[in-house]
């Protein structure tokens, strides 16, 4: 007879369980001619929140090694939106946001690169946009993922030899719904709506819809499982911030491009505009620019999983799973900008060590830019999983598992525009500008040149423009094949085993489109006046301490950034004069191929100290990795002056891709000791090694020079080649080795005059 299984609510929970011990106590007191009258309840489930509770701190409590858990409520029913939110619970992880959402995780310190996610035991691959280059992580973003499908969580702190290598932070399992585990039909549906008054403009009122079925069949041979979501979300943020960066830390003692002018012999600070000046070895940094940007995001997020099982007998369990979700994130930008040159400057400090402006201002001979751009933002990320397993249990003490998948992360545009779009307007009307940094806002004030008393769209001209265009996919085809087996003996209580081919296949690239006219384009008039919206700034940031200061510019100009780029377009050939200003003709193209082969082999045992039990694993694993690694090479032939201290590289049309391999292995021991020191109290010790695997742009197979410079240099990155390190493909030779990278400097470029 099979177990009776019950579900109850949290309160009927907590109910079911004073029933329970009253009813126990009741028919014990009673003879056995009355036992037939009483129905026994041999199983009594928990669920909700404190079932969820109690399942993870079994995980916990039962694993190898140091492990914390997450359990859904309820089927269908995970905590928060998304897993990283959730996964911010646990002990030692902490996670970034992007656009007010959970993103990606950090464990024990370790970032994001450094920790490796599974999806039911499955290594799953990872694609993400960078703004200016080709992305290099392999980072996973949780944002992609909704919660409803997911069954639990588990974080491995510490490696284990059955456990896939890469994340020396963790190892992160996310496991799915299986409708075997849970037999019976089971469903839930959940809809709701987000009030969200942050966006700036719009209806802050966005729908979610989720859903999920789970049903057995055949006398529970046949499960299947279908859940889905659908979330759309609209936000806002709005930022006042250096986003080219604070030039530094400068010594006091300094004078370079950008430093605080230098005392005269026998003067004073006011001899150079300065109040309390930085002494000669106190550290300051200046700002390069400052910006206030309005900020408005369409997210949409579509999730599906399909799960098929078959039991045709106890011994024997197949599964075929696909696990499909698409995030598409669209951002309108609009911002207003002041740069500074550092030439005729006025400042005031605070006391060193590390000093900071409390006042910085400059004065121009010519009027400068009041500069107001627009920009698109347009990323899809899609991902695409499907696997298949097969568990058979031949006997009482072997179990031997067969698992496979092809899994697919890719991430490109979701715009003719590129994945980071943007573009400059200008008015040159500024005789002085000042930022006061006293309060929490920074304000930005300007004495605009004589004759001119504000903003005016008749004044505004285009000038420069940038499409850039990011591009990642990785593959992943992976079979495992995992067993145990267990003996009669403590000494060794039984034995687990395995075996894994992984090939990871990586392309990363970047283009960009850019017009470097960032000094104007043309004239004014050709820019009609009514594209321009004027807003206010300070009402945007009146959380803030400061923002309703009286000296703040508080105009800026919104326009129509698809009208824009349609005008310069028409005028300048902006995009080739196509309207399709994205390109695939990419300048950075980095393709990486990893082929690794895996085994472990772990044993446990079982022993008693003082009447107390515990435990002890000891496992050894070992991983060879073969990796050829091309790169598109471009060749640089010259530069070229964009606007103050704004320079990029010339490439030649002539480029080709240079191919490079090189291999690795290791042996990573693990050990795991665990004894219950007193009841309800378990001490644990684990000792492991593992690895985490490089960036892609680390094992890039040739030479880069990254497009802009500035007037101190520029970065770029190429591998080196040497007799024990990395060898050419054509090279009859392959050494083992590691990859590795040094910077180099871009050609010299010109100065402004």
């Amino acid at each position: 007879m099979k177990p009776r299984s019950l579900s109850y609510g949290p309160v009927a929970s907590t109910m079911s369980l004073i029933l329970a011990v009253v009813s126990a106590s009741a028919v014990s007191a009673q003879d056995s001619s009355s036992d037939a009258n009483v129905e026994e309840f041999e199983e009594i489930v928990v669920t909700g929140i404190r079932g969820s509770l109690q399942r993870a701190m079994d995980i916990k409590r039962n694993s190898k090694g140091v492990v914390d858990a997450i359990s859904a409520e309820d089927m269908g029913k995970f905590p928060d939106t998304n897993l990283a939110e959730s996964l911010q619970r646990v002990t030692g992880v902490s996670i970034d946001r992007q656009n007010g959402e959970g993103s990606k995780v950090t464990v024990r310190g370790f970032g994001p690169d450094f920790n490796l996610v599974t999806l039911n035991g499955r290594q799953m691959p990872v694609s993400s946009i960078e703004a200016t280059g080709a992305s290099a992580s392999r980072s996973f973003d949780f944002a992609n993922l909704a919660s409803e499908g997911v069954a639990g969580v588990q974080v491995y702190k510490s490696g284990r030899a059955e456990v896939p290598t890469g994340g020396i932070g963790a190892t992160i399992n996310i496991q799915t719904t299986r409708p075997l585990n849970d037999p019976g039909m089971h469903a839930s549906v959940g809809a709701k709506a987000v009030y969200d008054t942050s966006r700036n403009f719009g209806d802050p009122v966005t729908p979610e819809f989720s859903g999920i079925y789970s049903n057995t069949f055949a006398d529970d041979k046949f499960g299947v499982a279908l859940s889905g979501s659908y979330q759309k979300r609209k936000a806002s943020f709005n930022q006042a911030s250096v986003p080219d960066g604070w030039r530094g830390a400068y010594l006091g003692s300094e004078n370079n491009w950008g430093t605080l002018p230098q005392i005269p012999e026998g003067g004073s600070e006011s001899d150079i505009n300065v109040i309390n000046r930085p002494g000669p070895d106190d550290v300051y940094a200046v700002q390069q620019n400052l910006n206030y940007s309005l900020n408005d995001i369409d997210r949409e997020r579509i999730n599906g999983q399909l799960t098929l099982q078959f039991r045709p007998v106890d011994t024997l369990t197949a599964t075929v799973d696909y696990t499909y979700s698409e995030h598409t994130i669209r951002t309108k930008r609009n911002d207003l900008a002041v740069w500074f040159d550092f030439a005729n400057t006025s400042s005031e400090w605070t006391d060193g060590p590390v000093a900071g402006p409390i006042n910085y201002s400059e004065t121009f001979g010519t009027p400068t830019d009041l500069a107001m751009g627009g920009g698109m933002f347009a990323v899809k990320n899609e991902n695409n999983s499907i696997g298949a397993n097969l568990k058979w249990e031949p006997n009482d003490r072997l179990t031997l598992e067969l698992d496979g998948h092809i899994s697919s992360a890719k991430s490109g545009n979701d715009s003719p525009y590129g994945t980071n779009a943007v573009i400059g307007t200008a008015s040159f009307i500024v005789a002085r500008q000042s930022i006061n940094y006293e309060n929490e806002f920074p304000v930005l004030s300007v004495d605009f040149a004589p004759g001119v008393t504000g903003i005016d769209p008749a004044l505004r001209t285009s000038t420069g423009s940038s499409f850039r265009n990011s591009y990642m996919r990785t593959e992943i085809k992976q079979a495992q094949l995992r067993g145990s087996y267990e003996f009669d003996t403590k000494l060794i209580s039984s034995v687990d085993f395995g075996v894994a081919y992984t090939e990871n296949n990586v392309r990363s690239a970047y283009s960009n489109v850019q017009r470097d006219t960032w000094g104007g384009a043309g004239p004014a008039s050709d820019i009609p006046d009514d594209i321009f919206i004027r807003t206010t700034i300070a009402d945007k940031f009146d959380q803030l301490d400061g923002s309703d200061d009286p000296s703040l510019l508080n105009e800026m100009f919104l326009w129509d950034f698809e009208r824009m780029a349609g005008i310069i377009d028409d005028l300048y050939g902006a995009c080739g004069g196509t309207g399709q200003c994205a390109t695939d003709n990419y300048s950075t193209d980095r393709r990486t191929q990893e082929e690794s082969i895996s085994a472990y082999l772990q044993a446990n045992s079982e022993f008693e100290i003082g009447g107390r039990p515990g435990n002890l694993t000891v496992g050894m694993r070992y991983e060879k990795t073969d990796v050829a690694s091309q790169a598109l090479v471009p060749i640089a032939i010259g530069t070229n002056w964009g606007g103050a201290n704004e320079f990029g590289v010339i490439f030649s049309s002539d480029q080709d891709f240079t191919e490079l391999t090189g291999e690795y292995e290791h042996w990573l021991p693990a050990l795991d000791f665990d004894i219950e020191v007193m009841d309800n109290v378990i001490f644990r010790a684990s000792y492991s090694e593992t690895i985490t695997r490089p960036g892609y742009a680390d094992i890039q197979g040739g030479q880069t020079v990254n497009t802009i410079f500035r007037v101190d240099g520029g970065t770029g990155s190429r591998v080196i080649q040497d007799c024990c390190h990395l060898n050419p493909r054509t090279s009859t030779s392959r050494p083992n080795g590691t990859m590795t990278t040094r910077a180099i400097s871009p050609p010299a470029g010109s100065t402004r005059t």
